[in-house]
């Protein structure tokens, strides 16, 4: 891909590295709650969520995207920066937790087996000896989740700072509205702070976008539902206002 290139579609590669981010979150805190409880995570969801080179999974792209992003943005902040390593590092660390889940789902049962049964002192001995490495390997999983854990959390502090640069990105604010519940069930807590931060004063802002995205793409009945979110906030807005006269205009159009 050129830079040239890149850069003219860099509205969108930012929506995908938060959209993938997002998606990342929940289906790793999905496994991380599993080990929680049950002290095991699916070897074959992080297998996919991984993917490999000819078949690259959610985390992959993650990266990948993020790459994209940072490395082409002419005036990428420290920030940025900042985020482009934590998302790489949560790809890196997730192969590390991958392969620990292989090694616990694959050998841990064999070897609990060997330990029921009646083995010569020698061979007890070597069973007893390497059945504490793969209890080593459920340390190292718990240090790998909660390694992972802590770079989101820092990525969901740095996110809003970085995506204030984009608070005119139309397919941002497009995917923050359509896929509200998803972003705030991920930066939880955080979740007003991603708003204010993006879009300051004007909460407004990212329905009005929302609005104008969707009724460009088709979607009238979404781009209502999200100028009624602006008008909710602030129904005197002139922007807010507007956009309502212009999606009231194309539907009596689509009417008659």
């Amino acid at each position: 891909m050129s830079k040239t290139w890149i850069r003219a579609k860099l509205p969108e590669f930012v929506r995908d590295m938060f959209r993938n981010f997002c998606m990342s979150c929940k289906a790793l805190e999905q496994q991380f709650g599993s080990f929680d409880r049950e002290g095991a995570v699916a070897f074959t969801i992080l297998r996919d969520l991984i993917g490999q080179e000819m078949d690259k999974g959610l985390l992959w792209r993650m990266k990948d995207t993020s790459h994209h992003v940072f490395r082409n943005d002419p005036e990428t902040p420290l920030t940025g920066q900042f985020l482009d390593w934590g998302l790489g590092y949560i790809f890196h660390e997730t192969i590390k937790l991958k392969e620990d889940a292989y090694q616990a789902l694959t050998y841990a049962p064999w070897f609990l087996a060997l330990r029921g049964r009646d083995l010569p002192e020698a061979e007890r001995v070597v069973v007893e000896e390497l059945f504490q490495v793969l209890r080593q390997t459920e340390e190292s999983m718990r240090r790998e989740i909660d390694r992972i854990r802590f770079i989101m959390s820092q990525c969901r502090q740095l996110f809003p700072i970085y995506l204030a640069r984009h608070s005119e990105n139309a397919l941002l604010a497009r995917y923050l509205f359509s896929q509200n519940q998803l972003v705030r069930e991920v930066f939880g807590a955080d979740y007003a702070n991603l708003v204010a931060t993006i879009y300051g004063e004007h909460p407004e802002r990212m329905f009005v976008l929302a609005a104008q995205s969707l009724r460009l793409g088709g979607w009238v009945d979404e781009a209502a539902l999200a100028v009624q979110g602006a008008l909710a906030i602030n129904p005197n807005e002139r922007l807010v206002l507007q956009e309502k006269k212009i999606l009231d205009n194309w539907t009596q159009r689509m009417v008659g």
